[in-house]
């Protein structure tokens, strides 16, 4: 329980700090200005936007924590048998993190005003993602082979669950991404509405993809079994 807390917290605490620096608390009220005379240039629809993604990020964030939590009850039985990581998990979570880096600079980019630079990272953080995708379906295919099958170990259930659920959150996110890399390949340069509209989806698409890389690193360590000591100082703890 004592793990499960500190996971929501690390989650509410990101979820805060990106929500401060969308400028979430700034006062537009008591800005000076004639609005009659304001260029309108879709800023009034960011909050809406990230105020959203923020939401639904709390509810995904909610539904992994509950997964950490019966993967924490479930392994403390006697019929649990961990499982043999495959290798290629690992070059899973290097791609994963490729992706991230990718869409960070493609941010960077956007805020640049730099087309081409947002187009090759859209490109990059697709391609990268992909293949992460690709390589959970090797880490399925070669547990599979080695017998370990849902209904033959809790473990092996408990593997296929997190990570087909985190597998369908990235599909969700490369269906937001398409159209992102779509978009960006249809602004003409130039154009400084069409660019504002951009880089608010360049953004939400890196925020969702860092919140994805930060449960499947928490994901990754528990299957990797880095928290077994952990896990025995929350039990004494509660004992």
């Amino acid at each position: 329980m004592v793990v499960i807390l500190l996971f929501m917290v690390v989650m509410a605490g990101f979820a805060g700090w990106w929500l401060l620096r969308q400028g979430l608390a700034d006062k537009p009220w008591l800005e000076v200005g004639i609005a009659g005379n304001a260029e309108w240039t879709g800023q009034a629809s960011r909050p809406i936007a990230k105020i959203g993604l923020a939401a639904f990020l709390a509810v995904a964030g909610s539904l992994f924590a509950l997964l950490v939590s019966a993967y924490f009850m479930r392994m403390g039985l006697a019929d649990w048998r961990p499982l043999p990581m495959p290798i290629v998990l690992w070059f899973s979570t290097g791609l994963l993190m490729l992706s991230s880096i990718a869409l960070h600079t493609t941010v960077v980019a956007a805020r640049r005003a730099e087309l081409d630079g947002i187009r090759s990272g859209l490109l990059a953080a697709g391609v990268s993602s992909l293949a992460f995708l690709a390589g959970q379906l090797l880490a399925w295919r070669e547990l599979a082979a080695s017998g370990y099958f849902t209904a033959a170990n809790p473990a092996g259930a408990f593997f296929y669950l997190v990570t087909a659920i985190h597998g369908l959150h990235m599909l969700g996110g490369l269906v937001a991404l398409g159209r992102t890399a779509a978009r960006a390949f249809a602004t003409p340069a130039g154009s400084a509405p069409a660019m504002a509209a951009l880089r608010l989806s360049v953004e939400l698409c890196a925020t969702y993809w860092h919140f994805l890389l930060l449960v499947w690193l928490v994901l990754f360590s528990l299957l990797m079994r880095w928290t077994d000591d952990l896990i025995e100082i929350c039990r004494a703890l509660l004992t």
